[in-house]
């Protein structure tokens, strides 16, 4: 398993996260979003895994750039709004390989874990 764990030092979720991969001697190798956030290639590569920038998108933020979010129409200019503005994306994202999770997702990693 190639785990990336791409999230915030100070996030709830992206610490459990780290908890559940040390928790099971899982080497993981964290990204801070703040700092490098994620490249064209692993966006695109994230939206695929997950099914869509819906799927990517933390709804429940309080940026106003979501309400713009809201009413656009056209995925492709949903997408180029999420990657200028890498704050909207739910953490931790959680990528391996080519699959990938956004939030807190144990159950998938399990998966994961098993099909090594």
């Amino acid at each position: 398993m190639n785990i990336q764990i791409f999230g915030l030092a100070k996030s709830f979720d992206t610490k459990k996260a780290e908890r559940w991969f040390k928790e099971r001697r899982i080497a993981y190798q964290f990204v801070d979003m703040k700092r490098f956030g994620l490249s064209g290639r692993e966006f695109d590569s994230v939206l695929r895994a997950v099914g869509g920038v819906d799927k990517l998108v933390d709804w429940e933020g309080k940026d106003p750039e979501l309400d713009v979010l809201r009413y656009l129409s056209d995925p492709a200019q949903k997408e180029d709004r999420v990657y200028e503005n890498q704050s909207l994306i739910r953490l931790p994202v959680v990528r391996n390989g080519k699959a990938a999770t956004v939030g807190y997702a144990p159950e998938t990693w399990k998966q994961w874990e098993e099909n090594k």
